[in-house]
């Protein structure tokens, strides 16, 4: 028998009906992306007995609540007369599968491979025809012996990681309270402010030089199998990371340590020569380009570090790169790239999560306030955006609320299984004596 066993999929639709012929016109930054995915997956324990499907059907009947107040969800792809994607707002609805698993979610979440963890979300590729595919899914997982799993897929056409985190909160809001707390907010990408504009601005060609060099790029092959571990930094390590790179502390972020760290590892275990591996860096731009927390469309951009010349052991070298780089992605330079999308008129997406090592910033993702019961955090919050067809992937995300030390930050690494098994046996690994969340598979013995 399988360890999770389907039950249905419905269509959940919002309980109140959409403006006709709403249309929702996407951003170049959402179109830029239309070739990736996101899955989530938060777990839960069970606060309180329930009869098995109880809890399913109250986030059902919320579920619908909440769609009300996301019309870019509930609706279908349509292409412009110039070629772009925009959603007509209708109400198709919401695909929603229902599950069961063996044991409890605590026994679950002992023995977790990256294999085990998807059978948590249910994902279907985009139809020959858009206008008839659901673009967001969700599905949740009853453990029999207590607890829930709740996983959300999406294109990254429409959302990014901390949309989709909103969303989960949203959701949670409703079937908590009955109340959406931070509703979303749907308007275009800002334009340039003169007035803030740097005297004598020179465009930020390095950062569209990247996205270029993706657009032209071929199509990645898939044919590597990818293998997931999650790591748990504790605080005292990470400060130790950060005050091995520099003597002062202040002059380091966790992210920016981390992302050090893990680019310097993965380039050892590559073999790569002559310096480090490519690497992109992605960040969240809202508070960059002065957008609210709930502004719903894609605003993560993209950018290289130079790794030519730094030396495996240099983490100082890589970390200054990554500081560097993070520096210069002002509003300024953010809006050099629109433009510079706009104007180009991009009709073939590239894979941004297809050819270097990414490594994506989620610290300020907030999964862990989305809570769907009273006092019930997740025990577990899983990113994942697809898919992994690089030189790798490293997300760094924060530890669950409540969490006294600052500095403590969970990292999900996907690479080559056979890379991450030399990741994990590397030395400055070890010396950070961070805790294995989940690893690979167990071979039978």
């Amino acid at each position: 028998m399988a360890e999770v066993s389907f039950i249905c999929k419905r269509t959940v639709i919002s309980t109140k009906p959409v403006q006709p012929a709403k249309f929702c016109p996407l951003s170049v930054l959402d179109r830029v992306m239309e070739r990736n995915y996101l899955h989530i997956v938060l777990y839960y324990q069970s606060p309180v007995e329930q009869s098995p499907g109880e809890l399913t059907k109250k986030l059902r009947e919320a579920n619908a609540e909440m769609l009300s107040s996301f019309p870019i969800i509930t609706g279908r792809l349509l292409k412009t007369p110039e070629g772009h994607w925009t959603i007509k707002c209708n109400d198709a609805g919401m695909r929603m599968v229902e599950a069961r698993a063996k044991g409890s979610v605590e026994e679950w979440l002992q023995n977790l491979d990256r294999e085990k963890e998807l059978q948590l979300v249910h994902w279907e590729e985009m139809f020959h025809k858009p206008y008839f595919w659901s673009t967001f899914y969700v599905k949740v997982t009853e453990f029999e012996e207590g607890g829930i799993a709740i996983g959300l897929s999406c294109t990254h056409l429409l959302s990014d990681p901390p949309c989709a985190t909103m969303l989960m909160k949203a959701w949670a809001d409703m079937t908590l309270g009955g109340k959406m707390i931070s509703p979303p907010l749907f308007h275009p990408l800002p334009g340039r402010r003169p007035g803030n504009t740097k005297t004598n601005h020179d465009p930020y060609v390095e950062l569209v030089d990247h996205y270029k060099s993706y657009i032209d790029m071929p199509a990645p092959v898939f044919d590597t199998k990818q293998a997931t571990v999650t790591l748990r930094f504790e605080d005292e390590f990470v400060r130790r990371c950060i005050t091995g790179i520099s003597s002062e502390e202040s002059s380091r972020t966790p992210f920016e340590a981390l992302a050090a760290l893990f680019w310097v590892v993965v380039s050892k275990v590559k073999g790569t020569k002559g310096g480090l591996t490519n690497m992109s860096i992605c960040l969240d731009m809202r508070k960059v380009l002065g957008l609210d927390r709930g502004f719903f469309g894609n605003c993560m951009v993209y950018n290289k570090v130079n790794g030519d010349g730094i030396e495996g052991h240099e983490l100082c070298e890589a970390a200054n790169a990554i500081k560097e780089v993070v520096k210069k992605m002002d509003a300024d330079g953010i809006m050099d790239l629109i433009e510079w999308l706009e104007a180009r008129n991009c009709q073939n997406p590239p894979w941004m999560n297809g050819y270097d090592l990414i490594c994506v910033n989620l610290e300020d993702v907030d999964s862990y306030s989305a809570l769907f019961e009273d006092n019930a955090r997740p025990l577990r919050a899983s990113y994942y955006i697809e898919p992994p067809v690089g030189e790798g992937q490293i997300l760094i995300l924060p530890l669950p609320a409540g969490a006294r030390d600052t500095f403590s930050r969970v990292v999900m690494i996907t690479l080559p299984e056979n890379e991450v098994k030399k990741l994990l046996e590397d030395a400055l690994i070890q010396e950070l004596s961070p805790t294995i969340l989940m690893g690979l598979k167990k071979m039978p013995s």
